[in-house]
């Protein structure tokens, strides 16, 4: 017997399915399957489930984190596509937070907002990935 995990996917809500799916493909991910009103996305090692269901107090409260190796050139790519202007979504420019990502948020078309980051190290050399209590005091 074995505890050991696999992977976790979340449900990401879809008010346009047809719309979602295409925002997600020009965003970087690529549809791994698909029945019409579930789509499993993936870019690298990291997936989720577009489906085909909408609640508006749902979406406008879910919230994923996407981990990248380099925000900027995310961010980069989010500019180039110009998602914002042809899609109506919303996203902030690219941060450092106080617990070491360096971050932006994008709306996608149904509200669900999305935080894509990368670690940094801060300016005391520590690296922090995780957002564990501080102990200083």
């Amino acid at each position: 017997m074995t505890l050991e995990t696999v992977e976790i996917k979340a449900f990401v809500p879809a008010k346009d399915f047809e719309l979602s799916t295409r925002f997600y493909v020009e965003l970087g991910f690529e549809v791994a399957f698909t029945d019409g009103s579930l789509a499993y996305m993936r870019a690298g090692n990291c997936s989720f489930l577009l489906q085909k269901f909408h609640v508006s107090d749902h979406a406008s409260n879910f919230m994923m984190h996407l981990l990248v190796a380099d925000v900027d050139a995310w961010w980069n790519h989010i500019q180039a596509q110009q998602l914002v202007r042809r899609y109506g979504v919303r996203c902030s420019v690219p941060e450092d937070q106080p617990w070491a990502i360096r971050d932006f948020t994008l709306t996608d078309p149904s509200g669900v907002l999305w935080r894509i980051g990368t670690n940094i190290v801060l300016d005391d050399g520590i690296h922090r990935a995780s957002m564990e209590p501080s102990t200083a005091g």
